[in-house]
């Protein structure tokens, strides 16, 4: 994939010299390739990434919501401790 992209780019600036609005095409080009290459190797390690974020959300919610629904929690802990009396 990488040689099929690489013999693009040589094309594109190879026809530049006909035409400078294949430069421009050719600047996307390695635009893309290099932002790609950026992001490729900073996503190495991103299934714990991905889970540690997973993680970190699930935390901040149970911690939000575990404050709101605390009475409504107790309440039904007595109804049911009251019901197996």
């Amino acid at each position: 994939m990488l040689v099929l992209l690489l013999i693009l780019l040589v094309l594109l600036f190879g026809l530049g010299f006909l035409n400078p609005i294949w430069w421009v095409a050719a600047a996307i080009v390695v635009y893309g390739l290099v932002r790609t290459g950026r992001s490729r190797g900073r996503d190495a390690g991103s299934d714990y990434g991905d889970y540690r974020d997973y993680r970190d959300r699930q935390d901040r919610w149970d911690r939000r919501y575990r404050r709101q629904r605390r009475g409504r929690w107790n309440r039904q802990d007595r109804r049911d401790s009251e019901s197996h009396r």
